[in-house]
């Protein structure tokens, strides 16, 4: 059914009169009785009597006008919902993060985000780099966050900041009396680590194996916090995002094992179907996030 002339039969059927019609519509009467008379050819069905004193709806007419009311209302509610989308009164944000980023950087930013736009309802999901790479491919999250690198063509990507990793054991460990302390010397240590999947230990085991070093776990843990506790219990060392164990090393649970010639810090980036639309939500999130991580620098 062509919409412009179920305008026009709207228009008729409300003023009850095809010249005030037009001149509603700033059609001429003409046009406006030719789109009538089309669309009544169209649906094989008389929509107005023609009476001396004006149009009036026929049986035909009156269903018509019920269910063009319907169409109308429907355009007026997209309109208005489109609007407050748009402007960040109503919606729904869905963030993805692996998760050093999703447990401790996060949340502050939602709670930014939130007292900005107060009616949009926030979503995070938290898992390893490999299944949020996956949400983001599925189209089930708006935008990912991970600390792993991103290998597919299928996402834009972006650096957001960058993370130190900093070697740590308990404050009881031997390792802890060594200055300087050789990377070889730690990777021999009991090591205890995330699972296969994680991007943190995708970029230690990198780190290492560009010094000749192959890393053998004593422990795989799905966790930072697990990892933390395992270390402070005096299972092991780790290597862990400084940003996660900033309590631990001021409440002396945790302690800094001094390495040489080893600084490992990696990029912490923003995945999103390349192409895809960025709508409101989404871009006003990721203003938040770059107040939240201050300038970019390189390593």
């Amino acid at each position: 059914m062509d919409l412009q002339k179920l305008r026009a039969f709207v228009a008729v059927a409300r003023a009850g009169n095809v010249t005030r019609a037009a001149k509603q519509l700033s059609l001429s009467q003409p046009a406006l009785s030719k789109q009538l008379a089309e669309l009544e050819e169209a649906l094989s069905a008389v929509l107005f009597d023609r009476l001396p004193r004006g149009m009036r709806l026929t049986a035909a007419g009156e269903v018509l006008l019920r269910h063009a009311e319907r169409i109308y209302a429907a355009e007026r509610a997209a309109e208005s919902e489109i609007a407050e989308l748009n402007g960040l009164r109503t919606g729904r944000l869905s963030i993805g993060a692996s998760t050093t980023i999703g447990s401790y950087l996060i949340p502050g930013v939602f709670g930014a985000f939130q007292r900005a736009h107060p009616e949009v309802r926030l979503e995070l999901e938290i898992a390893n780099t490999a299944a949020i790479q996956a949400l983001v491919s599925d189209g089930r999250i708006d935008l990912g966050l991970t600390e792993g690198n991103v290998p597919s063509e299928q996402f834009a990507v972006e650096v957001v900041h960058y993370d130190e990793l900093v070697a740590v054991a308990s404050a009881e460990h031997p390792l802890r009396k060594k200055r300087k302390l050789a990377p070889d010397e730690l990777a021999s240590a009991p090591f205890i680590c995330r699972e296969r999947g994680s991007g943190s230990r995708e970029v230690i085991e990198a780190a290492l194996a560009e010094r000749g070093l192959e890393l053998t776990p004593a422990m795989a843990l799905g966790s930072t916090e697990a990892i933390k506790n395992a270390v402070a219990a005096g299972l092991g060392v780790a290597i862990l995002s400084r940003l996660t164990v900033e309590l631990e090393l001021r409440a002396g649970r945790l302690a800094l094992l001094d390495l040489r010639d080893f600084t490992l810090r990696r990029a912490l980036y923003m995945v999103q179907l390349r192409g895809k639309h960025r709508g409101p939500a989404v871009e006003s999130f990721v203003v938040k996030l770059r107040e939240a991580l201050g300038p970019l620098r390189e390593p």
